[in-house]
């Protein structure tokens, strides 16, 4: 509390009602309003509600409107301000300013932070061998630390969250309660007197286990260095670590998480220590450094000392920087190391199941995985994986500092999107794979972190929880439910089973259009013409989709042009093995199987015979218009990938070989509304054969993708007048794909909207779905 000296004018004094809305929570948003109410002689208070900060303010008209300025222009670096309101009223005669309790109210929301990464003041401390907090694993100040993985309820104060059991030292309390400390009302405030502890258990699977509480960061430090796996619990889940340098351990973590070549993220310690590894540019770097301190991916140098089982066949490795206090002790020099330590930090689960986040859970669920776990008891309410992140050259239409999502949770979930338009209350519960949800209402959608493939009961609990817990904090009751038409998706079949609430089943290509339509903030009442290339989308014709172009707004979608039905034979299977998918395709546009075409070679006779009954009899054949299978089958015929162990892998390592400075393009015909890809197919066949170089036939196979958009794009313009261009996705993951087709559609004066907020992939189904519910009840 502080006392303001009384106006000599008092005629000129003046009083408001401010409300602030937006992420002004938990971000030093109160204590900067009382050090500006100091700064500008102002009286009143500021206190949290359920919907953001309210704040009476009392002075002279000039200072109040310098105040208002400050409040907009200058916030704390961790605030996103929304709304700012203010109204008069009464002058009251007050002489302080004070902070007041926060108060909850059940019909508000509000915006919560995500979680941080540890700022430089708090790195300083931890540091520092005088300070009292010297290699404290959990400081934190209101600048930096945990949020959303921590918070239970609104408003954002410490017994609302799972700092609740831990009682505050006298040093600890006299920061938290004062305004002008940068730890005043840090909700998750400690020290070693009185905080969270971290100890490591070491032992046998029968949980016989040493406990050290003493000296635990330098042991694990020690197990990585002898090549162990450690389970190392973080913000939002564990990870599971071992040695980046050592091929022994990849080759244990791969085989004990069965995990045979999906690359797997590292961490190092700063910048110098990545560009050991990889090529990183200044806007990677701002990326890299940047408080949500994102997994990145990277452009690998050919020759570097870390193992290549990392990202084998690969020519990215996903790279993030510490984020907490705790990695930054593990990742110290090593006294006897020329090298930097980088370690291998990847989720800490089983494929396909959600990251485990509670101790029990780590040692019954993780045990076959790991040598040891490095344990704290600071309970993590809300599991949040990593996000993942790309980001796409610079042009004339894409900001320097945009990128591109492949997986938006930790540092930007629960951030909203804001929508072009309001919404009453609903629940979008997205696809299968890389599963989100959406809770809409207004104009936010809020999207949660990522939970995984919706292929289990454990993902679908997972799911339900984040569910219950979005409605709660955003104070939320869905009024209707929003779903992928796909009949057996877990997601879809969970949407039905809510009694009482109408379901809205939306075409999945659909929402793929809709989605980028309203991160792009499109109002709808225009159509764009919709490219949605993915692997797997359910069809109402009951064909599988994916190679999809789509006349669309958010009420309905014409379907102007497919990628013609080709043969998807034995389903799953031939996903899993393109070079079946090759076969049936060229089989399809009359191409002979010879034998020295790659994936003829690598199908067995028998195989063979099985693929031509089926082709002859339909047996277990379903037609797909799949544009992420056509990737699949031309990496086959190409030679780069005969079967895959993890999804999109044919198509990634495809686009590692592009030879950029190639312009030859193969090409696709296009037959009243089916874009056909006999000439396509029989011209890469024909280059195989011909002993063309594999990077110049995927360079000539992206070229001709890019000039099939094109075509499509001009001839739809001229007959409908239509110049906005959607991209969206699983395919557009590609940067060099989506490279090329902006820069020639900017070239003929379209414009085009791309995702930069959530994912092109299946993670951004739930936003469409939506808008589009929102659009047709």
């Amino acid at each position: 509390m502080s006392t303001i000296r009384k106006s000599e004018h008092s005629q000129d004094i003046q009083r408001q009602k401010i409300i602030v809305t937006g992420v002004v929570q938990g971000v030093g948003f109160r204590p900067f309003v009382y050090g500006q109410a100091l700064e500008h002689r102002l009286a009143g208070f500021v206190g949290n509600d359920s919907g953001g900060v309210f704040i009476e303010v009392e002075g002279t008209a000039e200072a109040l409107a310098s105040f208002r300025t400050m409040l907009e222009s200058s916030p704390p670096p961790l605030a996103h301000i929304e709304t700012v309101k203010a109204e008069p009223m009464p002058v009251q005669g007050q002489t302080q300013f004070t902070i007041v309790q926060s108060q909850a109210q059940q019909a508000k929301q509000t915006l919560i932070s995500p979680d941080i990464c540890t700022c430089e003041d708090c790195l300083a401390e931890l540091f520092d061998a005088t300070d009292r907090r010297f290699r404290y694993p959990f400081i934190n100040c209101t600048n930096c630390g945990p949020r959303f993985t921590i918070i239970k309820d609104i408003p954002y104060d410490r017994p609302l969250t799972t700092m609740a059991d831990f009682t505050m030292c006298d040093e600890c309390l006299e920061e938290y309660e004062n305004p002008l400390n940068r730890r005043f009302h840090a909700q998750p405030n400690a020290c070693p007197v009185c905080g969270p502890k971290v100890w490591l258990e070491v032992g046998e699977k029968d949980h016989q286990l040493s406990i050290r509480e003493e000296n635990a960061v330098e042991e694990t430090r020690e197990l990585l260095t002898e090549g162990r796996i450690v389970a190392v619990k973080g913000l939002g889940g564990f990870h599971l670590a071992c040695d980046a340098a050592n091929d022994q351990a990849l080759e244990t973590l791969r085989k004990r998480k069965g995990r045979v070549d999906k690359p797997f993220a590292v961490m190092a310690l700063d910048a110098a220590a990545v560009r050991r590894f990889a090529f990183l540019s200044d806007r990677e770097l701002q990326l890299l450094t940047s408080k949500e301190r994102p997994i990145l991916l990277l452009r690998k140098k050919e020759s570097n000392w870390l193992s290549q089982l990392i990202a084998p066949g690969n020519s990215t490795i996903g790279v993030m920087l510490p984020y907490t206090p705790l990695h930054y002790l593990l990742l110290q020099p090593m006294a006897d190391r020329d090298q930097p330590t980088v370690l291998v930090m990847t989720s800490g689960n089983f494929s396909n199941e959600p990251i485990v986040k509670d101790n029990q859970e780590a040692r019954k669920q993780l045990s076959d995985l790991a040598d040891a776990f490095l344990f704290h008891n600071r309970d993590i309410h809300s599991r949040c994986d990593d996000s993942v992140l790309r980001l796409p050259p610079p042009t004339d239409r894409i900001p320097s500092n945009s990128f591109l999502p492949l997986r938006r949770s930790r540092g930007y979930a629960p951030f909203p999107v804001k929508l072009p338009s309001e919404v009453d209350p609903l629940l979008a519960v997205g696809g299968e794979l890389k599963s989100t949800l959406c809770l809409a209402h207004g104009n936010y959608a809020y999207l949660s972190q990522h939970i995984g493939d919706m292929e289990n009961l454990e993902t679908l609990t997972a799911f339900e929880a984040v569910v219950n817990h979005f409605q709660h904090i955003f104070r939320l009751k869905p009024q209707f439910i929003a779903c992928d038409m796909h009949p057996r998706y877990l997601s879809s079949r969970w949407a039905e089973e809510q009694t009482g609430l109408p379901v809205v089943k939306v075409q999945h290509h659909h929402a793929h259009i809709a989605s980028v339509m309203a991160e792009n903030g499109l109002d709808g009442s225009q159509r764009v013409l919709g490219f949605s290339f993915d692997g797997t989308g359910y069809g109402p014709d009951g064909a599988v989709w994916g190679g999809e172009v789509l006349l669309a707004n958010y009420e309905d979608y014409d379907r102007r042009y497919h990628l013609a039905y080709l043969p998807l034979v034995g389903g799953d299977v031939a996903v899993e093995r393109p070079y079946r998918l090759a076969l049936a395709y060229l089989h399809a546009v009359g191409f002979s199987w010879d034998e020295r075409l790659p994936p003829v070679a690598a199908c067995p006779q028998k195989e063979r015979l099985i693929i031509q009954r089926q082709l002859r009899t339909g047996l277990n054949v379903i037609p797909t218009s799949s544009m992420g299978r056509l990737f699949d089958a031309v990496a086959a015929i190409a030679g780069v990938r005969q079967t895959i162990t993890y999804e999109a892998q044919a198509a990634i390592e495809l686009e590692s070989l592009i030879d950029r400075n190639e312009t030859g393009s193969y090409q696709f015909e296009l037959i009243a509304d089916t874009i056909n890809v006999e000439p396509l197919l029989r011209q890469t066949a024909a280059d195989v054969l011909s002993g063309t170089p594999i990077p110049k036939i995927s360079a000539r196979f992206h070229n001709a993708v890019v000039e099939m958009v094109v075509r499509i794009s001009l001839e739809v313009r001229d007959a409908q007048g239509i110049n906005h261009i959607a991209l969206s996705g699983g395919v557009f993951q590609n940067i060099s794909l989506i490279q090329k087709i902006e820069a020639r559609l900017a070239r003929e004066n379209f414009k085009t909207f791309t995702h930069h907020q959530v994912p092109p992939n299946d993670g951004g189904l739930a936003l469409g779905q939506a808008v589009i519910a929102a659009a047709v009840v």
